[in-house]
């Protein structure tokens, strides 16, 4: 019915990986499967979008096998809290909603993530000057730095 991919480094890196990546893209979208792919790493470049020519951090794209080659994109940056979207299911079924964004702080929150993570180390790219001032005072507030 619906294929969720979540993007890796590996996928978003040239080579044999995004190829073979991109290969299967493209049998999901020639079939009548649903395609969510899921895009939360800012390393790497981003996948294809047709007429889509803006810049985001991450993004979502959700491709319904019924109205391709249309699909919805989801772009938004370090700053912006991770869009909910509907995933796709049977013709008439309704979408599931899916809250990514409170997934993934409940996740942090369970995982203790902010044990484990280094603060203090700049990330890994580096963000942009505006969102690395920002980062740090949103650290600084939580005493992580």
């Amino acid at each position: 019915v619906t294929v969720v991919e979540v993007l890796s480094p590996t996928n978003k890196r040239p080579g044999e990986g995004r190829a073979q990546y991109l290969r299967k893209r493209r049998e999901i979208t020639s079939s009548l499967t649903h395609l969510v792919e899921i895009d939360l790493l800012r390393v790497g470049e981003p996948m294809p979008v047709e007429r889509w020519h803006g810049v985001s951090d991450y993004r979502i794209l959700v491709s319904r096998a019924e109205q391709r080659p249309q699909a919805v994109l989801f772009p938004f940056n370090v700053r912006d809290a991770i869009p909910a979207f509907g995933l796709p299911l049977y013709p008439g079924d309704p979408d599931v909603p899916v809250d990514l964004n409170q997934l993934v702080h409940a996740l942090y929150d369970r995982g203790s993530y902010d044990l484990r993570l280094h603060y203090r180390d700049e990330p890994e790219p580096p963000l942009s000057s505006v969102d690395a001032t920002w980062a740090d005072a949103l650290l600084r507030d939580a005493g992580l730095r």
